[in-house]
């Protein structure tokens, strides 16, 4: 597999590196000193991210990547885009590199992967952000995922919505849906991911596969600490979503942010990195 090219001013480009670990060729920055912190961010998105949280986020490691096939990391295995085996591919990752972790951030998409990638590797702490914990309901719950399903077997379709979506206008649109206003950096960031053929059609095969069943079912006897922080202004995932996997997962806590929306960890970092940096303070010396 050949590396994608990352282009001149990308958050952190100069921490870049590909790492090959069946099936991908991952994407991977690495920064900082201290216990380390995985950061996974959510479907659509890359490790940008989260380019302004990593810098508050003083006294800690921050290990960043791209999950398969999204932003900058080469998806080596189409059919490997669910919940289950993201996870588990992200676990073989991090036995190869042997980062040992002592918690992992996850925002939307990435907070599910990081409940379950916790199962799997052990942590001392899990954080979500605006977590994704509950399926789409009613008709959405069947409809989204077959239509990408459908898109995501057609070999044109992905440079197809690339082109129709890939303009500022698109992409502000798309970003104003989620609640949030960011940076003029940050949507120019979001509009190069449209514009690749290779991240939409990541996207839509994570869409085709995703499946929380197993997770929400675990989530009662899930032991590792959490936090989930929430926007009120989340217009993708509300905040009721985390506060009902919170009552259902022993020893969770919440930490509420009103006004913001679904991107709040880059519109608002220092609002997420405080209860953040406060909740792992907490945690037991290993």
């Amino acid at each position: 597999m050949k590396a994608l090219t990352i282009p001149p001013g990308w958050p952190f480009r100069d921490r870049s590196r590909h790492i090959a670990c069946r099936p991908h060729l991952w994407h991977v920055q690495d920064m900082g000193e201290g216990p380390a912190i995985l950061l996974i961010h959510g479907a659509g998105a890359s490790s940008h991210s989260f380019r302004h949280l990593i810098p508050l986020l003083h006294g800690y490691r921050t290990i960043t990547l791209d999950v398969a096939g999204q932003g900058f990391t080469v998806n080596g295995a189409r059919h490997r885009c669910g919940l289950e085996d993201i996870a588990e591919d992200i676990a073989r990752l991090v036995a190869q590199e042997r980062w040992p972790l002592r918690a992992i951030i996850g925002h939307s998409a990435g907070a599910a992967i990081a409940l379950r990638l916790a199962d799997l590797i052990g942590v001392q702490a899990v954080v979500g952000i605006n977590a994704a914990l509950g399926p789409f309901e009613g008709v959405q719950g069947w409809l989204f995922p077959a239509a990408a399903k459908l898109l995501s077997m057609a070999p044109l379709v992905p440079t197809m919505v690339s082109r129709l979506a890939g303009t500022p206008a698109q992409v502000d649109q798309l970003l104003a849906m989620t609640g949030s206003r960011i940076d003029a950096g940050g949507a120019a960031q979001y509009l190069t991911l449209v514009r690749m053929p290779s991240h939409i059609a990541a996207t839509l095969d994570m869409m085709a596969q995703w499946r929380l069943d197993s997770l929400t079912q675990r989530l009662p006897v899930q032991a590792t600490p959490c936090l989930l922080v929430t926007a009120s202004g989340d217009l993708a995932v509300p905040p009721a979503v985390s506060h009902r996997a919170a009552q259902a997962r022993p020893g969770t806590a919440t930490h509420d942010i009103p006004g913001l929306g679904h991107l709040v960890h880059e519109e608002a970092a220092a609002l997420v990195a405080a209860p953040v940096l406060g909740f792992l303070a907490g945690l037991p010396v290993p």
